[in-house]
């Protein structure tokens, strides 16, 4: 097992490298491109991590990376409209940006790997903190249900943050100290949400090894994601439905485990329906979205 830990953390810091100082350099349309080709590359990758995970340990394993995997980069996405709104507000170029989301990623590692470990050694040792992050992620899911479309989704220190580097910010150009402070806003972003996905997660696999890989293969593609879909984004408003049904569902897989057993084929298969109602009536609402005149 040290051995497996040692040859992921090789594969992330090789993917890291491959994504800041290889892709998306060049104009706008090679750099989209880049975006696109790299996130299919990323989950193409995690893809093959959960057959290989699979084959060595269990089928029950594979499948519950690949469910903790899809519930992570789902949820992800709502990081992507905090992003979209603080660059904009900011006027980052993509150069700026790119800076920014680096390092956000590589620092949203150390963090989730830390409450990985500290969520699984506190479900183990008190049975208690099951009902717990079932009522966080219960919690998460109603606020998702009463988010006004529109509304900003920042929340808390976010909010503070994102108020503090606009003030410093001057024009397109960022000095040092506000660009750390754009990646503090970055950081509690992903601190924020992450209070919410490794629950939802830890309600798949109590599984340390497991738990993190999809976490973190997750995370590693949503640099590129964002970079893909950004200008798409505005078009996936009523999103946070479709994240709050799967948030009730793990909710509710948590907190009735005792009485209930859901397998992790099932969890995958009730997570990928509820995504693809969503494109399904999403599309079909943009289909009806009156074109604009002139």
């Amino acid at each position: 097992m040290p051995t497996h830990w040692l040859g992921f953390f090789a594969i992330v810091a090789t993917l890291l490298l491959v994504d800041g100082f290889v892709l998306q350099r060049g104009d706008r349309h090679a750099s989209l491109r880049a975006a696109w080709l790299w996130t299919a590359f990323l989950a193409l990758l995690a893809c093959g991590f959960a057959v290989w995970i699979g084959t060595t340990s269990s089928r029950q394993h594979g499948v519950e990376f690949l469910t903790g995997y899809v519930i992570e980069a789902s949820l992800s996405i709502d990081n992507l409209f905090v992003f979209l709104l603080l660059f904009r507000s900011l006027h980052l170029d993509a150069r700026q940006q790119r800076r920014v989301l680096l390092w956000g990623v590589a620092g949203a590692i150390v963090l989730r790997g830390g409450l990985i470990l500290a969520g699984t050694t506190l479900l183990t040792r008190f049975v208690w903190v099951e009902f717990v992050f079932g009522g966080i992620l219960a919690l998460a899911a109603l606020r998702l249900l009463l988010h006004r479309p529109g509304a900003s989704p920042a929340r808390g220190p976010v909010a503070w943050i994102q108020a503090y580097c606009l003030r410093y910010a001057e024009g397109t150009r960022l000095a040092l100290a506000s660009l750390l402070l754009v990646i503090a806003a970055v950081e509690a972003t992903d601190l924020l949400f992450a209070l919410d996905s490794i629950p939802a997660v830890l309600a798949v696999t109590r599984d340390p090894w497991i738990a993190f890989t999809s976490n973190i293969f997750a995370v590693l593609g949503l640099r590129s994601l964002y970079f893909a879909v950004a200008g798409l984004l505005d078009r996936f408003g009523r999103l946070h439905y479709a994240l709050a049904c799967i948030l009730a569902f793990v909710a509710f897989k948590m907190l009735a485990d005792r009485w209930i057993q859901i397998s992790a084929l099932w969890s995958l298969g009730v997570i990928l329906a509820v995504l693809g109602i969503f494109l399904i009536l999403n599309r079909a609402l943009l289909a009806k979205r009156p074109v604009p005149a002139g």
